[in-house]
């Protein structure tokens, strides 16, 4: 690892450490409240319609936060392996003010701006 990148490295450890500290929270939370509907009756609509509200929800944070670790865990792999700093894509430098915001970007402006052209455009109805 570079001196060059070692702020970098310190907040993407901490970041790191954080989200798998909110994601272990999160299971332990989810387990413990499933425990405790297990004997309850369900008959209701609306407590079914809320179970089933608060499980989504759930789902989509989890969801979330395994995509936010999963982009940690590139842009570690990344510095370990020499190549932090260059855009998966094309090869090029990111620019070093994105990384000091964004340390998992691994994408350049460029590209990311490419890839956020192409997701908005959808193709013409059947």
């Amino acid at each position: 690892m570079t001196a060059k990148f070692k702020k970098q490295h310190e907040q993407l450890e901490s970041e790191h450490k954080r989200l798998t500290e909110e994601f272990t929270q999160l299971q332990t939370t989810a387990s413990s409240t499933e425990e405790r509907r297990e004997g309850s009756p369900f008959g209701k609509r609306e407590e079914e319609a809320t179970e089933t509200l608060e499980l989504e929800k759930r789902l989509a944070l989890e969801n979330r936060l395994r995509q936010e670790l999963a982009k940690v865990e590139h842009a570690l792999e990344k510095i370990e392996k020499g190549t932090y700093g260059l855009c998966d894509n094309c090869g090029h430098p990111i620019d070093p003010e994105r990384l000091e915001a964004l340390p998992q970007a691994s994408l350049c402006m460029n590209c990311k701006a490419q890839l956020a052209k192409n997701a908005k455009v959808s193709p013409p109805p059947r």
